[in-house]
């Protein structure tokens, strides 16, 4: 005698294959920001390099504000808070680089991968708000010199700098749930040198539109909010300076506002061009450069622009070598 089995037993018996197969990734595999065997070894010389230089300068700048009273000035403040968190930017990112250079393509735990990408964003938020918060600060001074002391008084700075750091970590807690709670049951292979939110995006197995709301939001919260905040203090800034009488009073202004300017400007080229985007980014050949971009030009960068454009910075550092 043929048994038959009903219809409604073989779908729900598909249905739980179906879940059975889709097993959870246990580890990503990321290929690098090269995968051609004759070039990684100069690119590793190359980034290593970069990565030590990096250290060495913002080291520099936070040992030389810490330990010269000249320099213990709002402005000060919060390039020593920049120069601190570029050090763990670089830290977060640039060792996984160095490893896909010096191995090839390797596997990262879904645990670590999910770490990386938390202090990442924490970082990377943090910094537009330090960015802005220095906007601000440039514009108190120009603007409103007599108020200065006031509206920059210590505890303002620092009222400032922990919400910048806090409110990086409230927004990377949310982005970096959304995507760890996602299912990732297929292709495991990453084409980025470190954890990124849209490589990740484009691995999953389900559906997205909720997270990649979430990013959305928290980049035109983040990204877009703090550039306005920018732009803003510095169209005021604009309008300041080109009302005094003296030339040599203009340029006084705009060389004190300039290295920030320059700062501002590379970093949230390439960082909107990434995240302020509700989509999946399809281009990985070109996330991988701009994430080079804002991950270890910028940190490199910055404390050469500041110093070759700052006076006070150049006095306390011959002071310190000992140079005439």
């Amino acid at each position: 005698m043929v048994t038959l089995i009903p219809w409604h037993f073989l779908l729900q018996m598909e249905r739980s294959l179906e879940l059975v197969n889709m097993t959870r990734v246990q580890e990503f595999v990321l290929l690098g920001l090269s995968t051609r065997p004759d070039i990684r070894d100069v690119l590793f010389a190359i980034f290593l390099t970069l990565y030590l230089l990096t250290l060495l300068e913002n080291t520099l700048i936070i040992y030389l504000i810490c330990s010269h009273i000249e320099l213990h000035k709002p402005m000060y403040f919060f390039l020593g808070n920049l120069s601190c968190l570029e050090m763990c930017y670089v830290s977060v990112t640039m060792p996984s680089l160095l490893m896909g250079l010096w191995t090839g393509p390797y596997h990262i735990s879904f645990t670590i991968c999910m770490t990386q990408l938390f202090f990442f964003i924490v970082l990377i938020c943090t910094e537009c708000t330090l960015l802005a918060s220095m906007a601000y600060d440039r514009y108190v001074a120009i603007c409103r010199p007599l108020h200065y002391p006031l509206l920059m008084r210590p505890q303002v700075c620092l009222g400032l700098a922990l919400s910048s750091w806090l409110g990086g970590m409230l927004v990377s807690v949310a982005k970096t749930t959304c995507i760890a709670s996602l299912s990732y049951c297929g292709p495991n292979v990453l084409n980025q040198f470190f954890c990124d939110v849209s490589p990740l995006l484009n691995l999953s197995c389900t559906h997205v539109a909720l997270t990649e709301l979430v990013d959305f939001i928290s980049a035109i919260v983040i990204f877009c909010g703090t550039l306005l905040v920018a732009l803003a203090s510095y169209s005021a800034i604009v309008v300041a300076v080109l009302r005094m009488p003296s030339a040599a009073a203009q340029r006084k202004a705009f060389s004190t506002c300039a290295s920030h300017l320059i700062v501002v400007g590379i970093f949230y080229s390439a960082a909107l061009f990434i995240y302020c985007r509700p989509s999946r980014i399809k281009s990985m050949d070109l996330n991988k450069v701009l994430s080079v971009i804002y991950t270890v030009v910028t940190p490199m960068c910055n404390p050469i622009i500041y110093c070759l454009r700052n006076k006070e910075v150049h006095v306390v550092l011959r002071k310190t070598l000992h140079w005439p």
